[in-house]
């Protein structure tokens, strides 16, 4: 006599989670494909509207914001449940699509990201909330599976679905693309998030929200990495630029007490852990923000062939993700940690060595696909390492630790990869071997902290 299926068993789409799920799957995939397109369009727009300073700001703003989004986010879905905070998401990401459509200035379409990373943020978090809860338990390992396999396809289409866009319709048309489709996506979680009912209230004995001075300090990190941004896109020596310099790097180094303790000296254990991810997630996006620039500018790409760079960025970082998984015994995946931190290295050497003259353009290609392949191999290894060495009741902090690890991280990159672009004159193959240099060199400082993530794990 077989048993009737229990809920379990009846996978993502059973009825009472079909749409949530194909919701939570719309959504990412959406994001993904921003993510992507935005980074190959961005040549366009600033050919278009001028305003180079800014490039960095349109990637490193919406960053920065995100972090205060990820803190908002927490006690948000705690109180008011997640639905709330999906919304709340939704609004400012769509907000902020069509304030960057619709610009007519480089300094518009900055503060239209500035928006929507305050959405994406939000959105983040109330996803994994929202779907953890609908979804039971014993299908978590399918939901994370299908939330990374959600980036997969954006990665492959996207880049050179954007470059047709703007060969077609113009770059506009990549940012209300998307703006128009994120409602869907919404409605279609509604069903199953607008009936979950808020968490009750801590008690004494539980781990409490975010209080209002984590928000505080995440809106302090938000700040202070804007005030870097600006005091990189104009001239550097006036007084003015040195006291924004100076102001927005000590706001983001106090920022850091967001962080376990320990995690700005990569502490043994879990802080080096989070501080590991943070300079490799830094390193990677660094780069992969001026990526198109420099293909578009200094090697004469069209769009869908930087597209197809790009692409294949995405396709090795799934193959790293993928051969990490074979990995087992706690020795291997420590080199492993260490092999990706400097593949990414390596990779960004040789896309060096052909912005220098050294070598061909093609170069970059194999460069690129290093680097991508290393942070597949690094990434998840180091998501492994946080749910490992946290406790059962803090894995949830721990995760959110190691995303506004990132987030800060990468802010600030961005914001002295502007800086450093912006010294050497927005323009020629010095401005982006600067760039480039201090990524790769990120990605080193990783593989020398790289063992300290294992020294403490079990």
């Amino acid at each position: 006599m077989h048993d009737t299926p229990s809920p379990d068993d009846r996978g993502l789409f059973a009825p009472g989670r079909a749409s949530a799920s194909v919701g939570a799957l719309a959504l990412i995939s959406l994001l993904a494909f921003e993510a992507l397109a935005v980074a190959t369009a961005m040549p366009a727009v600033a050919d278009a509207l001028g305003g180079l300073s800014l490039y960095a700001l349109s990637f490193g703003g919406m960053v920065a914001t995100s972090a205060l989004g990820m803190v908002w986010a927490g006690p948000l879905c705690d109180r008011r449940g997640p639905w709330r905070a999906t919304v709340l998401g939704l609004v400012f990401f769509t907000a902020g699509l069509l304030l960057a459509g619709g610009a007519s200035s480089m300094a518009g379409v900055a503060a239209g990201r500035v928006v929507q990373g305050l959405g994406s943020g939000l959105l983040g978090v109330a996803l994994y909330v929202g779907m953890g809860r609908v979804v039971p338990p014993a299908l978590h390992p399918r939901l994370f599976a299908l939330f990374a396999a959600a980036w997969v396809l954006p990665g492959l289409v996207g880049p050179a679905l954007a470059a047709a866009l703007v060969h077609s319709l113009g770059w506009r048309a990549v940012f209300l693309a998307v703006a128009a489709l994120v409602p869907v996506a919404g409605l279609l979680l509604r069903p199953a998030f607008a009936p979950l009912a808020p968490h009750p209230p801590p008690t004494e004995a539980a781990s409490p929200s975010p209080s209002l001075g984590a928000l505080a300090w995440a809106a302090l990190a938000a700040a202070g990495a804007l005030a870097l941004h600006e005091a990189g896109s104009g001239p550097l020596n006036p007084p003015r630029t040195l006291a924004l310099g100076a102001a927005g790097g000590a706001v983001l180094l106090g920022a850091w007490r967001l962080l376990p303790q320990g995690s700005l000296q990569a502490r043994a254990g879990l802080p080096a852990v989070i501080a590991v991810r943070a300079v490799l997630a830094a390193a990677f996006a660094g780069a992969e923000a001026f990526l198109p620039l420099l293909l578009t500018r200094e090697a004469g790409w069209s769009l869908a062939q930087t597209g197809l760079a790009l692409s294949l960025g995405a396709v090795t970082w799934s193959l790293g993700s993928q051969c990490q998984a074979r990995l087992k015994a706690p020795a291997t995946r420590r080199r492993g940690l260490g092999a990706g931190l400097l593949s990414v290295a390596a990779g960004l050497g040789l896309v060096m060595a052909a912005t220098a003259g050294l070598g061909p353009w093609g170069w970059l290609l194999p460069g690129w696909a290093a680097a991508g392949f290393g942070i597949g191999l690094g990434f998840p290894m180091l998501s492994v390492l946080t749910l490992q060495l946290a406790a059962p009741e803090a894995q949830g902090r721990a995760a959110s630790a190691l995303q506004l690890g990132d987030a800060l991280a990468c802010s600030t990159t961005l914001a002295l990869a502007g800086v450093l672009f912006n010294a050497a004159g927005s323009a020629g193959r010095p401005a982006f071997l600067a760039v480039l240099g201090l990524c790769a060199s990120l990605a080193l400082l990783g593989a020398a902290l790289a063992p300290r993530a294992f020294a403490a794990a079990r």
